[in-house]
């Protein structure tokens, strides 16, 4: 391959897996060099500027895992959603030219179909059909000064304890001169 370089990639267009779907339905499109920052500007302005009730997230290849970022962020973020999620294949087409082609012939392409992986993601303020394959039901919304002793603390930030002796490798043990010159002697060991 290193005598041809890519000249061109298609993805295949396949339609959403979620039936029932309504046609005005917003499709954020996820690819490898999206901006975060764009996509939920936009898809928040959906969601809440115009009153949208659902919103589809989907990525294919390295986008994968900015497509589930994007929507935990949004979930976050509007709080109360339902969530489907569906993993599937999809075909990508890769044309690649011949760098230097035969002088007497035409330049020489190769076609690659390449499988990757790919997500779709639904979410919606109305709930959805919780038997459904891929289901997760909102996370549940705490106000200020409720109790949430019992609940999970994943993402919020915590201040570490102060560092406590008894945390220390026991064969750390380090002693240093207090001599003003520094012709005193350092000894101790270290383990890793």
């Amino acid at each position: 391959m290193e005598n041809f370089r890519k000249v061109r990639t298609s993805e295949e267009e396949m339609p959403l897996p979620f039936p029932d779907l309504p046609p005005d339905v917003v499709e954020m499109k996820v690819k490898e060099g999206s901006k975060i920052r764009n996509l939920m500007n936009f898809a928040m302005a959906q969601m809440e500027l115009k009153g949208r009730r659902q919103i589809v997230f989907s990525g294919c290849g390295r986008a994968v895992t900015k497509t589930i970022t994007c929507v935990e962020i949004m979930k976050r973020k509007l709080g109360g959603l339902h969530q489907v999620t569906k993993v599937c294949y999809k075909t990508v087409l890769e044309v690649w030219e011949n760098k230097d082609p035969p002088p007497d012939g035409p330049p020489q392409n190769l076609t690659v179909h390449k499988n990757v992986p790919s997500i779709c993601i639904l979410l919606s303020r109305d709930p959805l059909d919780p038997n459904q394959t891929g289901y997760q039901p909102p996370e549940p919304r705490h106000e200020a000064g409720e109790d949430t002793s019992g609940c999970s603390t994943k993402g919020l930030k915590r201040s570490l304890p102060p560092p406590c002796e008894e945390l220390l490798p026991k064969k750390l043990q380090v002693q240093v001169s207090d001599s003003p010159r520094g012709s005193g002697t350092t000894t101790g060991q270290l383990d890793h």
